[in-house]
């Protein structure tokens, strides 16, 4: 079982984003030394009111707090980028992080994003597809001459290569079923997103393994999770922390047009939107739903959200700490 961290290092208008940075350092060395396995970050532009650090100059940062956890973006905008400078930057991340890199890659959802950085967003999908490809052989060729549609190159060298041989893993994300055909076909992976109820996940995985067999490919894939979570001191607690936060969260996906959010009336909604999407409860409730995920997604690998605009820093610490003990329990 591999239990990670995940986190959009966000923080909220009334926040200093010095302390949240200092506090995010600690949570991820406090992850790290509680037997977690992965550090994902989240990446989006223009975020506000809410606040976001960018997450390749933070990923790097991070390496040495973070030693020996897998670590990665999840999901960078890859659709608006150019695929030369994300080669180069996962490369070098990935010998920061002493060959622990992972890439977790989407085509973004926002309109004002793709209107900043100048890119159409009826081409995302080109875009997508044609950067990874170019990624890859950037990573694994020693020149790479490419004319496609939307990037020309001509005998070009990658200045660093990645520390992974051949390269590091890719994982896709995507919330409708063309995005998760689309990363059975090109990527490693397919990686859930927190706001996918239990029955889309599992309906997304068949048509993920259908596509993998149609392709040739195996259909055995440890597909990574991510899921909000919080555990308690016990389950009122967890309740009583994390609604308001959650909900100030998810009003601002909602605004963004993000997935299976809710409609209509939020707060009422709310609640039946967390059941079987959220991990929050005591220890033994939270362990039995990690257990239960694996058994009916074929999955030993969760990636869990605990840093939220707002929480209180002592609140994610020990979140940690607890869930540190349910990963040390799965593993012994």
């Amino acid at each position: 079982m591999r239990i990670g961290m995940f986190t959009a290092m966000q923080w909220s208008p009334e926040e200093d984003p010095a302390a949240v940075l200092t506090a995010l350092r600690e949570q991820v060395r406090a992850a790290r030394d509680n037997g977690f396995s992965a550090l994902i970050m989240g990446q989006h532009l223009l975020t506000g009111p809410v606040g976001m650090f960018q997450t390749n100059p933070l990923l790097g940062l991070l390496t040495e707090d973070a030693a020996g956890m897998q670590i990665g973006p999840g999901v960078l905008l890859l659709s608006m980028m150019n695929p030369v400078l994300a080669a180069e930057e996962a490369a070098t991340i990935d010998w920061l992080s002493d060959g622990n890199y992972v890439l977790c890659a989407g085509l973004g959802y926002r309109p004002e994003e793709f209107q900043a950085m100048g890119v159409e967003m009826r081409q995302r999908v080109g875009r997508l597809t044609e950067g990874l490809d170019v990624i890859k052989r950037l990573w694994t060729e020693d020149s790479v001459t490419h004319h496609g549609k939307h990037f020309q190159l001509d005998d070009a060298k990658a200045s660093v290569k990645p520390k992974q041989s051949p390269r590091p893993p890719i994982w896709l994300g995507g919330d409708v079923e063309p995005a998760v055909r689309r990363a059975a076909r090109i990527a490693d992976a397919w990686c859930v997103a927190p706001t996918l109820s239990t029955e889309s996940m599992l309906a997304y995985l068949e048509v993920f393994r259908e596509e993998r067999r149609k392709t040739g490919q195996s259909e055995e894939v440890d597909t990574p999770v991510i899921r909000e979570c919080f555990v308690g001191r016990d389950a009122a607690h967890a309740r009583e922390v994390s609604r308001g936060l959650l909900l100030y969260k998810y009003r601002a996906y909602a605004s963004w047009g993000q997935g299976e959010t809710t409609q209509g009336d939020f707060d009422s909604a709310f609640d039946d939107f967390t059941k079987g999407r959220f991990l929050i409860g005591d220890s033994e409730q939270v362990k039995d739903e990690i257990l239960h995920y694996a058994e009916i997604a074929r999955t030993d690998n969760f990636l869990l959200r605990m840093q939220w605009p707002g929480l209180d820093h002592k609140e994610a610490m020990g979140n940690i700490e607890r869930v540190g003990k349910i990963i040390a329990d799965l593993v012994s």
